[in-house]
């Protein structure tokens, strides 16, 4: 299965906005380091931030996953992330090119469990 995690951009309001964009250079450096670390995991960025509107954004990481202990890794670097930017996460799978979230965690959602996210991805 390929999962993937992205930064929530989308429902934002003015000020999460403004935050997102003041701190896309530092996310995007945490995501590239995360990539570089477990290139071995064949773990991809996601960076498609071209647009000026956040919520056409997609901003992230995917990696392919057989078992929950795998998720350990990348959800604790997404709770980290929430932790420092204040952002939320979306995590799911893709197939066919098609993003299928399963779960959301961060600032406002709470703190995500690799556990939980792995039964909802049915790992």
């Amino acid at each position: 299965m390929l999962l993937y995690l992205l930064v929530a951009c989308d429902g934002l309001d003015e000020k999460q906005e403004k935050s997102l964009k003041r701190n896309l250079a530092g996310l995007q450096a945490a995501l590239q380091a995360y990539v570089d670390e477990h290139e071995a995991d064949k773990v991809s960025l996601i960076q498609d931030c071209d647009s000026e509107d956040c919520e056409d954004w997609r901003l992230g990481i995917s990696q392919p996953v057989k078992k929950s202990p795998q998720l350990k890794a990348p959800v604790a670097l997404f709770n980290d992330l929430a932790k420092q930017y204040g952002i939320d996460c979306e995590v799911g799978s893709i197939e066919d090119g098609e993003f299928d979230p399963v779960s959301y965690f961060g600032k406002r959602e709470g703190q995500g469990d690799a556990f939980l996210i792995g039964a909802y991805l049915g790992l």
